[in-house]
Formats: structure tokens, C-alpha cells, sequence
């Protein structure tokens, strides 16, 4: 036997029993300390959701997950950095730029989910507290600062793993020409978004409509493509949003009155009741709780029509909410009616009269009908 070789493969086993050792220490210290800081934060977390303060729950709920991550990221580089020093496997070289990456992600991931929560907390205050909230700028600074980290971790992963940032720039600059004469339509659609964000000529949950197309609903989300419009039929209508750049768009949801505009015929037999008929009309409009005096009030004879004295009434209603306005201009209208038949007058019908000159004889017939 030759006891040379096998003490040397004795030593072998040894050396590698050694850092595999190592390495298995390595990940079991990081998975304990993964199971830990989950305990310790999930106990913290229990305990800020009861404080008012809006934004210390929000960055220990944004940090537990890519904690974790990051635990792994560094602990698993650790044990890898050991393989690579006791085998040289040209392999392990990329742990390094890997792991920096890693790192760079799990921040951007925390960042990211800081922002959404500290939005959904900010929303869920001013909701609880009956405050006005504009969901639309909320969106809009919160979809910013998402995209601002990405593009920035981007960059900081590319300086990391050795690119000149400038020379990205520049490329991103040149090929920036490019992708914008190929899709000027996905750019259009998204600057049409960025406008409305600035103009805000609606925002969420409001009701919009468009002469120039077919296009009216309650506006369920604007995107940076498409605004989701939810029909009054309950379809869903996908407007690309460059669209907005080039119609006129109503948003009765800020009007501030809702117009009665009707107009109403007498009989031409009523004619010396017209008169005393709206003068009647409009002390019960002027009268009216739910008509706004400070606007303009008008009942007037308005012509001549083929079998009718037509006259209208123009006023406007303090609610602007549509079920409410309707039941307000029923009121009138049937107290309209009432006034005119308490007159002995009554709303015309279309007639016609035929004039016959001459009397009209009817033959009798030769085979009467038994």
C-alpha cells in the first residue's frame, strides 16, 4: 500500500471538507438571519400600523421583502466568493459584478414599493379624514417617481458593471431619433397623457363626453397609452390618449347648474289667457326652492306655431346630480300643467282643420250591403 498517496488524499478530503464547511455555514448564518429580521420586523410593523403617522409603517412594509433579498444576494455572494478561492473555477469570477447588481435591484425594489405604499397611505388618510382626493395627481407624481428609480438604477447598473455612462447617453440620444420615427404613435399617445396629467381637463371619476365623437362615460383610469372610459351602458371604451390633443372635450361633472330649457304650447283659443298664464309661471319659478334665483330666470312667448302658442321656460336648478335634477324639473313641469288648467287653458296637440267648399255628396249604393 502506498501510504504516501493516501495520506495526501486523506489531506485532500480534509482541505475540502474545510470550505464546504464554510460554505454550509455560510448559508445556514443566512437563513437564520433572514428567519430574524422577519420576526423582528413583522412585531415592529404590528406596532407602527397603530401610530398616525403615515410614513413609518409605510418604509418597514416597503423594506421587508427586498431585505430578504438582499440577505440572500449577499449571503449566497459569500459562500460563492468561498468556492472561487478554494477551486479558482473561472466561473465564480462574475459573483462580484452579480452580487452589485443584486444589491442595486433590491434598492430600487425597496424605493419602488416605498412609493406605492407611502400613495396608498396618503389616499386611505384623506379618504378617512372625508378630504377631496385627487386620485389623478396621485397617480401621476407616484407613476414619476417609479419611473425616475428605474432609469436611475439602470444607470447605476451600468456604471457599476463597467459602461461609460456618457456613451450610454449619447447612443440613447442617437438611437432616441430612431425609436421615435418608429413608434410616434406610442409617443404621441404617451405625451397626450402627460398633458392631461398638467391640464387636468378631467381626472378620475369624472364624467366626460365629446361632440366631435362618440365618446362619454366616467373616466376609470388615464394611462400613459390609453384613458379607460366606463360607458352609461357599463361597456368599457379604451381611448389612446393622443386623441385628446385633437376633439373637444365636455366635463359636465364641473358644471355648476343644470339648465331647464323646455318649451310649451297653448291653444290658440287660450290666447287672452297667455298672459296671466306666465305671469303665474314665473312667481311659482321665483318661488321655487330648488331653482337658483341668482341665474337667469325667463318665461316668455316665444312665436307662433302651426297649432299652438308656444312659449318656454329657461331657468336653472341648484343640483347639478342628475337623478336629483330630473325629479326637480318633473316638479315643474306638473306645476306648469296645473297652473295652466287652473287658467281653464290647456296644452295644445298638433291639428289640422280641412276646409271642404262645396258639401259632398255620397251616392247610394245600387247593391246595398245586407
Amino acid at each position: 500500500m502506498d501510504w504516501q498517496a493516501y495520506i495526501e488524499e486523506l489531506d485532500i478530503l480534509q482541505d475540502a471538507g474545510g470550505w464546504i464547511g464554510q460554505v454550509f455555514a455560510v448559508v445556514l448564518a443566512t437563513l437564520f438571519l433572514n428567519f430574524v429580521q422577519k420576526r423582528v420586523l413583522r412585531r415592529i410593523l404590528r406596532r407602527l400600523e397603530q401610530t398616525r403617522n403615515l410614513w413609518d409603517d409605510a418604509v418597514l412594509d416597503a423594506l421587508r421583502r427586498p431585505l430578504s433579498a438582499l440577505i440572500w444576494i449577499v449571503g449566497i455572494a459569500f459562500a460563492a466568493d468561498i468556492v472561487r478561492q478554494e477551486t479558482g473555477a473561472a466561473i465564480f469570477s462574475a459573483v462580484p459584478p452579480l452580487r452589485d447588481v443584486g444589491v442595486i435591484a433590491a434598492i430600487a425594489w425597496f424605493l419602488i414599493r416605498l412609493v406605492r405604499r407611502a400613495e396608498e397611505n396618503i389616499l386611505e388618510r384623506l379618504a378617512a379624514q372625508g378630504e377631496k382626493i385627487d386620485r389623478t395627481t396621485a397617480d401621476a407624481i407616484a407613476r414619476l417617481l417609479r419611473v425616475a428609480i428605474l432609469i436611475t438604477a439602470v444607470l447605476v447598473v451600468l456604471q457599476t458593471l463597467g459602461f461609460s455612462i456618457s456613451g450610454v447617453l449619447a447612443f440613447g440620444g442617437i438611437g432616441g431619433i430612431a425609436v421615435g420615427f418608429a413608434a410616434k404613435d406610442l409617443l404621441s399617445n404617451f405625451f397626450g397623457g402627460l398633458m392631461i396629467y398638467l391640464d387636468r381637463p378631467f381626472v378620475v371619476g369624472e364624467w366626460i363626453r365629446s361632440p366631435d365623437r362618440e365618446i362619454e362615460g366616467t373616466v376609470e383610469e388615464i394611462g400613459w397609452r390609453l384613458t379607460r372610459i366606463r360607458t352609461f351602458d357599463k361597456r368599457l371604451l379604451y381611448v389612446p390618449n393622443a386623441t385628446f390633443a385633437s376633439i373637444t372635450v365636455e366635463n359636465p361633472s364641473r358644471m355648476s347648474h343644470r339648465r331647464i330649457y323646455e318649451t310649451i304650447g297653448l291653444r290658440y283659443e287660450d290666447a287672452s289667457r297667455v298672459v296671466p298664464i306666465l305671469q303665474d309661471i314665473r312667481a311659482m319659478l321665483r318661488d321655487h326652492a330648488d331653482i337658483d334665483q341668482s341665474q337667469t330666470l325667463m318665461v316668455n312667448l316665444n312665436g307662433f306655431g302651426p297649432s299652438s302658442l308656444d312659449f318656454f321656460i329657461y331657468a336653472f336648478t341648484r343640483t347639478t346630480v342628475w337623478t336629483e335634477y330630473h325629479a326637480v324639473k318633473e316638479r315643474v313641469l306638473l306645476r306648469v300643467h296645473e297652473i295652466i288648467s287652473a287658467h281653464g287653458g290647456a296644452v295644445a296637440f298638433p291639428a289640422r282643420t280641412l276646409h271642404v267648399p262645396d258639401p259632398i255628396v255620397v251616392a247610394a249604393s245600387a247593391n246595398p250591403v245586407k
